[in-house]
Parts: C-alpha cells; sequence; structure tokens
C-alpha cells in the first residue's frame, strides 16, 4: 500500500460509497469485524478532512466501533462485490468474513483492513451520535425504521488514506 493525500482520489466519493460499496472494519490483530457500508459519505468537518457512517446498534462491527478510537473505511473494485455481499449479509458473530470471503486482513495504524483493497481511508473516531426521528424532515425516511433500530452516525477524522 502507498500513501497517498485522499484529495488524490479521482473516483466520485458519491459512487465510491453508494454504488461500489465499502467496508468499514474496527479491531486488532486478536479481533476485529467488518461489515459493507453503503450510507456515509466523505467531506470536511470542523476544519478536517472526514467520513461519516451509518451503523445500526445490533450489527457485530458496532460493538467494535464502541470499543475503538481507529477505524477504516475501504473500497474495492467489481471484481469483489461478492466478498462485499457476504461481509453485508453475514455477521462476524457466525462465521470468519475473511475466511468466508478471500480478503486478507492487513494490520496497520491501530486498525484492520484488507490487502484487496483499492482505497483505505483510515479514520479516528471524532464524533458519534444516534439519529433522532423527531429530526425528521422527510416523513419517507421512517419507512427505514420498522423496528425503531435507529443508526448511529459515526464521524472520523481522515488521518491517512493508502492505495494499492
Amino acid at each position: 500500500m502507498k500513501e497517498i493525500n485522499v484529495r488524490d482520489i479521482k473516483e466520485n466519493a458519491v459512487s465510491l460509497i453508494a454504488d461500489g460499496w465499502g467496508l468499514v472494519s474496527a479491531g486488532n490483530v486478536e479481533k476485529f469485524n467488518t461489515m459493507t457500508v453503503s450510507w456515509g459519505g466523505i467531506g470536511e468537518i470542523w476544519g478536517k478532512d472526514a467520513v461519516f457512517i451509518f451503523i445500526r446498534p445490533q450489527r457485530y462491527t458496532y460493538e467494535f466501533l464502541e470499543k475503538e478510537e481507529i477505524f477504516t473505511l475501504s473500497f474495492y473494485g467489481e471484481e469483489h462485490k461478492d466478498a462485499l455481499k457476504i461481509c453485508g449479509s453475514k455477521s462476524g458473530r457466525d462465521i470468519d468474513k475473511a475466511a468466508a470471503t478471500g480478503l486478507t486482513p492487513l494490520f496497520t495504524d491501530g486498525s484492520v483492513t484488507f490487502e484487496q483493497a483499492k482505497y483505505t481511508l483510515v479514520c479516528r473516531k471524532m464524533a458519534s451520535q444516534f439519529i433522532d426521528p423527531k429530526g425528521f424532515a422527510d416523513a419517507d425516511i421512517e419507512k427505514n425504521y420498522h423496528s425503531g433500530d435507529y443508526h448511529k452516525v459515526y464521524i472520523g477524522e481522515i488521518v491517512k488514506v493508502y492505495t494499492k
């Protein structure tokens, strides 16, 4: 992996997350988890390059994000779409996602990513907060929360970016 500036990523940030999906990963060499993320963004807040992601509390990765200061957001080529589907539909409580997908864990900068990642953003957690439905200005949003399982939003400062 080669370190680059986040501004050197030439792909559309909306497309990277919404269309290409990505993996959010947290933990360490002893224990970690990863999951597919398709809701979020890359931008700037509080004078820092940042990401924001949305995680439901019942997801196994949530436990790792709560414990760790550092997490990664990584993006992959189309050839890894099936692996990302597994990471989004199976729980790390039940399977070893790396073994099931063939993705190779790579431990760096206090967290984990995978060797196959086209881009890895190493992020330091700056803030997190549960979505409050009282703030919904669009009533259609509520249809995403039939069980009242509102996401927690994590905002992370991008501290390093790597490319393959």
